[in-house]
């Protein structure tokens, strides 16, 4: 039997050539890893609805003109995941709702340190080609 399948929305903000991404919280699936901001759609949204939700949930800012870029998926051992990755901005400062770690990186530094397999075929076939 093949795992559930989580869809999944994330946010690409980029401000002044530099990306914004959180770390994700010990106890949380992936814990440790690094990520672009957002989270699960919920039952009944659109993937821009849960964008918006989870941005705001997070960062505590809305999201502008979100624009779908690229959709991946992952198999892990307990799930599955279809990311869809969204180039928006943010309708202001973002700060950390949930005590999260929040850093601004260069597309080059996102190499440099983990994030989850999905993000990383985002990183590497869309922000370094």
């Amino acid at each position: 039997m093949s795992p559930p399948v989580i869809v999944v929305v994330a946010a690409v903000i980029e401000e002044d050539g530099r990306l914004l991404v959180t770390r994700r919280q010990r106890g949380t699936h992936l814990e440790g890893c690094w990520e672009f901001p957002g989270g699960k759609r919920e039952p009944g949204e659109t993937n821009e609805q849960a964008l918006g939700r989870e941005i705001v949930e997070e960062l505590g800012a809305g999201v502008v003109d979100p624009r779908e870029v690229f959709v991946s998926s992952h198999v892990y051992p307990d799930r599955s995941v279809e990311l869809h990755f969204f180039r928006c901005a943010l309708g202001g400062p973002p700060r950390p709702q949930l005590g999260q770690e929040l850093r601004w990186v260069r597309p080059a530094d996102l190499l440099e340190i983990p994030f989850p397999p999905a993000d990383a075929e985002f990183i590497q076939r869309f922000l370094l080609s």
